[in-house]
């Protein structure tokens, strides 16, 4: 039987990694190679070309590194674009979040042109919303999501981007419409630190699954994994308020 693989580019590493953001290609890389699937993990640098992979991620930064990012980013919109709609899976953690929206407006300084990954788009709020975020989704089981959001943007979908799911406990995109992050064909964008994929394993296999159909053309199935303990942590979170 053939060696699964897939490819993975972890944009900006050095610029984008708050809040243990990191995490979430470790446990990509070990929920992998506990399946015997073969990853290969590309860091991305400022000045770097991007080339074809399976799956995408960028994590957070403050404006100063967003700044950074934004114009290396935009250079390669194009091939981004035609990358998900091939198939490839995205996942943006809070200011990549917003830069896979249309833009981002900070307080000061100029707007920062995001690369249309989905349609929506945030603006500096005055409050900073901080604390535990509990997520019912309509895509995933277990249904829950839970993180950790610290930011300002306020961030709003329109189009055919819909959100990852419904606020139980935190603010989510913009503390109005009960709603945190953002999805689109197999991009997704949340404001979700913690780091997220550790707290949630079922989220990190349905990206995996995700990657491997877009490099083999065809759905396919994960070895199951003694997650007991991974679930039980998750379950601890639900509903916990900060």
């Amino acid at each position: 039987m053939e060696e699964l693989k897939i490819s993975i580019a972890h944009l900006y590493p050095q610029l984008l990694n708050l809040y243990g953001d990191m995490g979430n290609i470790i446990t990509l890389k070990k929920r992998c190679e506990w399946r015997g699937i073969n990853v290969e993990i590309e860091n991305i640098s400022v000045g770097d070309s991007i080339k074809e992979h399976d799956l995408y991620f960028i994590g957070g930064g403050q404006d100063k590194q967003q700044q950074e990012v934004a114009g290396e980013l935009y250079k390669q919109k194009k091939f981004l674009a035609e990358e998900r709609d091939n198939g490839a899976v995205f996942l943006g953690i809070c200011g990549g979040y917003q830069l896979f929206g249309h833009y981002y407006k900070p307080f000061e300084g100029e707007e920062l042109k995001g690369i249309s990954l989905m349609d929506a788009y945030t603006v500096a709020g005055k409050k900073r919303f901080i604390g535990n975020v509990t997520v019912e989704t309509d895509f995933l089981t277990p249904k829950t999501l839970v993180g950790f959001e610290n930011h300002s943007g306020l961030t709003y979908l329109e189009g055919d981007t819909k959100p990852l799911g419904k606020n139980i406990v935190g603010n989510g995109n913009n503390g109005q419409d009960g709603f945190e992050g953002g999805r689109y064909k197999n991009v997704f964008g949340t404001y979700l630190h913690g780091s997220l994929l550790p707290k949630n394993p079922h989220f990190a296999d349905y990206l995996i699954e995700l990657a491997l159909e877009k490099h083999y053309g065809k759905k396919v199935g994960l070895l199951k994994l003694d997650d007991d303990f991974e679930i039980k942590t998750h379950e601890s979170l639900v509903g916990k308020a900060y």
